[in-house]
């Protein structure tokens, strides 16, 4: 069986010119090479693959075979992935890094996290990102122990040793539960009743805060990893917890949850710090993504009676 030989990349870039230029002169053109030089490349080409690529006869304009027609995305694809290892061998060059770990606390905004990482994607299309969504001190230990370039965290982040920070906004937290709830049926909460039921408390995975608990004022608790699980069994009625103002807006309006107004447990505000390692200062993608964040986080309004959590 006979084996096509390998094409050159300056093959395929000929190949591809005259089909985008649709003649042999427009390619020569678009390549700044004479019109024989186009030729004796497409014509090495086709005798390499062993196929036509091009059908000459009776036409002004090459048109291309079945064969050519098949190898044509082939033929992009290739390109395009040696124009990718161009830019970022570029970018190497540059001092752009090949990858960034960003590890994001929770509590941050969805849409804001999304608005960031889509104008990423379009600022830094070399620079490959791996996004780590985590609760509580999870995100400074990951930046800590280099597991994350960078990282957007919560107030745990404040004062630890090695770790750089700048303020990033921040989120209004308050005490929620199911209308049904004990606690939500209370117009007026006395002092300690919160105490009496069971609160859905958001942990954190890493061993940065172990032993350590957070707005835990109920003897009474459940742990959940996840602010989506809380605020599901939150609608359940099966504990109240604080969550995010702006997470649970809908269902504030919908009436699936109630505020409680708790004198002794009104909820705060949540701060974030854009977080990385004072040894290893985050190179220009990183260096963007903080900038992104801190400047949306100065648009954050302050909550009218709600001083930190």
């Amino acid at each position: 069986m006979t084996q096509p030989g390998a094409p050159s990349f300056d093959q395929l870039t000929i190949f591809l010119a005259i089909v985008d230029a649709g003649s042999f002169a427009g390619a020569a053109r678009r390549l700044n090479r004479a019109v024989s030089v186009i030729s004796y490349g497409i014509a090495n080409l086709e005798a390499q693959l062993g196929i036509e690529l091009f059908a000459r006869e009776g036409t002004r304009k090459p048109r291309l075979t079945v064969a050519g027609r098949a190898l044509l995305v082939e033929a992009r694809a290739i390109t395009r992935g040696v124009d990718d290892l161009r830019a970022k061998v570029k970018g190497l060059l540059d001092g752009l890094e090949a990858e960034v770990d960003l590890a994001v606390d929770v509590m941050l905004p969805t849409e804001r996290v999304g608005g960031v990482l889509r104008q990423f994607a379009q600022q830094f299309p070399t620079v490959q990102l791996r996004l780590h969504m985590e609760a509580l001190g999870a995100v400074t230990a990951m930046v800590r122990d280099g597991a994350a370039m960078i990282g957007v965290s919560g107030p745990l982040a404040l004062g630890v040793e090695g770790i750089e920070s700048r303020a990033a906004g921040s989120v209004a937290l308050a005490p929620v539960a199911a209308p049904d709830h004990p606690l939500g049926r209370m117009a007026h909460i006395p002092p300690g009743a919160a105490r009496e039921h069971t609160q859905l408390v958001l942990t954190d995975r890493s061993r940065f805060t172990e032993g350590r608990d957070f707005s835990v004022i109920s003897p009474r608790s459940w742990r959940l990893a996840d602010l989506g699980a809380k605020q599901a069994l939150l609608r359940e009625g099966v504990g109240w917890g604080n969550m995010p103002l702006y997470m649970v807006a809908s269902d504030l309006a919908s009436g699936a949850l109630v505020r409680l107004a708790m004198p002794d447990h009104p909820g705060g505000l949540y701060r974030f710090s854009c977080i990385w390692r004072r040894e290893a200062p985050p190179g220009p993608a990183a260096a963007w993504l903080l900038d992104r964040f801190v400047a949306l986080g100065a648009a954050d309004l302050p909550v009218e009676g709600q001083s930190d959590i």
